[in-house]
């Protein structure tokens, strides 16, 4: 290996480059791009994360040279239209949620689950309290318990009840003054409306817990309902799933935090409050957290967000909830309802709210899996659902198909869930094993990958 010399060039020999013509670099580049799978090509009902269509007006505006020439390091007083759209962006984000401050930092859900849980924790330490525990129910979102533990604390889980929703009467038993808060997600991942929402808010608070939501299903009721007036004392929002980023294959993330006037004083800073002020580290009061992050969070996915929220206005969220949460039903109705011979099973019954849930029984005895349906499924033109999640159901099949899906999209879809279901229970069992066929790459040891992955970079450097 050459040694980097100080003052001096390292390599001696030109850089073996090859020669290549522009046509060819932009084929090679377009063939790589047709091998992924995208929404761009396809549908993509991912339960729980919200793979809906990005406008191409948005990435337009976040790629504009006032926004993207930005450098993190300039002083505020050179950006005033960047904070001006941060302010404006928070204030949407706090009309729409009821809760008056916003924390803009956390870079994705789970960063904003820790977020939101230091600040219930330093909430506690300065009562003078110690709350050791966080309840998190069994359908909460599978990130929950891991920040609790993360954070500190002490998980307790919750069970469900028979019809997929929080046992009222466990959650209620578990409560004392040991309990700094509970984690819930509603809708829950199964895809269901938590209907004792108040009560178990009003019960966590007489014990002087605080209620943390997780907005990764807020696409379910935004513009409908308001998290404060369900009892949640802070919550965090998955921007580039309700507002519309992209974000396959790992990001850009983004996930703020609002909260009320009583946790605010000790969330971390940045933060934006319902009069527009910008609280800096600097200006905070002691007991205040410090920065989540350096800056002020993922700006280009604050650009687009507040573009869908000023494109759509409160109409058209409004609609785009009650659409997405239409078309899930839709699904539901169609795959495991009585009209197409409920070539499916679910295990609560309906209504859902923007995902619908399936699960395994249907398949009992004929050999195919659920992998091995999702395997069959991408023959089929369409990227899986979310398999095996929630873990409280059996072969789980988490579908959310998104507000922005046509009828004829989900038609499709659904024709081939059926055509798979009657391969399946006619004894087509060998086909689904070999599936997928048509992709660019055939089915992998997944377990195998897993826990022996074989990694290039690794190979050349042993």
């Amino acid at each position: 290996a050459v040694k980097p010399r100080l003052g001096g060039k390292a390599r001696t020999a030109p850089l073996p480059l090859p020669n290549l013509s522009e046509p060819q670099v932009v084929r090679h580049y377009t063939r790589i791009s047709q091998k992924n799978y995208s929404i761009d090509g396809g549908f993509y009902p991912l339960g729980s994360c919200t793979m809906k269509h990005n406008p191409r007006l948005n990435e337009k505006l976040a790629r504009l040279p006032g926004f993207a020439d930005l450098h993190p390091l300039q002083p505020l007083d050179t950006a005033p239209g960047a904070v001006a759209l941060m302010r404006e962006l928070a204030l949407w984000l706090g009309t729409l949620t009821g809760l008056p401050a916003v924390c803009l930092q956390p870079a994705a859900g789970a960063h904003g689950e820790m977020c939101g849980m230091i600040t219930i924790k330093a909430a506690c330490d300065a009562r003078g309290e110690q709350r050791p525990v966080v309840l998190v129910p069994e359908s909460a979102h599978g990130t929950n318990p891991a920040t609790a533990a993360a954070c500190g604390f002490t998980v307790r889980t919750i069970p469900a009840n028979a019809s997929g929703q929080i046992d009222r009467e466990a959650f209620l038993a578990a409560l004392s003054p040991e309990v700094a808060g509970a984690m819930i997600t509603n809708p829950n991942t199964c895809g269901l409306f938590e209907p004792d929402i108040r009560i178990l808010a009003d019960a966590l608070h007489a014990v002087g817990g605080f209620l943390y939501g997780d907005g990764a299903n807020f696409n379910a009721i935004v513009g409908r309902i308001k998290p404060a007036d369900l009892g949640f004392d802070c919550m965090h929002i998955n921007l580039h799933k309700t507002f519309s980023t992209p974000h396959g294959g790992g990001g850009p993330g983004s996930g703020p935090v609002v909260f009320t006037e009583a946790l605010a004083r000790y969330a971390p800073r940045p933060l934006f409050r319902a009069d527009g002020r910008l609280e800096l580290p600097e200006h905070a009061a002691p007991e205040a957290l410090g920065r989540m992050k350096a800056f002020y969070g993922q700006f280009g996915t604050f650009v687009r967000a507040l573009a869908y929220m000023q494109r759509m206005g409160a109409d058209g969220l409004f609609q785009a909830s009650g659409d997405a949460v239409l078309a899930a039903n839709y699904l539901l109705a169609r795959l495991a309802g009585g009209e197409d011979g409920a070539a499916f099973s679910a295990p609560y019954p309906g209504p859902c709210m923007h995902e619908c849930l399936l699960d395994d029984r249907s398949l009992k005895g004929t050999g195919v899996s659920v992998l091995d349906l999702a395997k069959a499924l991408l023959d089929e033109g369409f990227h899986p659902m979310t398999m095996y999640f929630p873990l409280v159901v059996s072969g789980a099949m988490l579908i959310e198909p998104t507000e922005t899906e046509s009828k004829q999209t989900l038609d499709a879809f659904i024709a081939a869930m059926h055509r798979l279901a009657q391969e399946a229970a006619s004894g087509g069992g060998e086909r689904f094993k070999a599936a997928p066929v048509t992709t660019p790459v055939r089915r992998l040891d997944e377990t195998q990958a897993a826990r022996q992955p074989k990694l290039r970079w690794r190979e050349s450097q042993a």
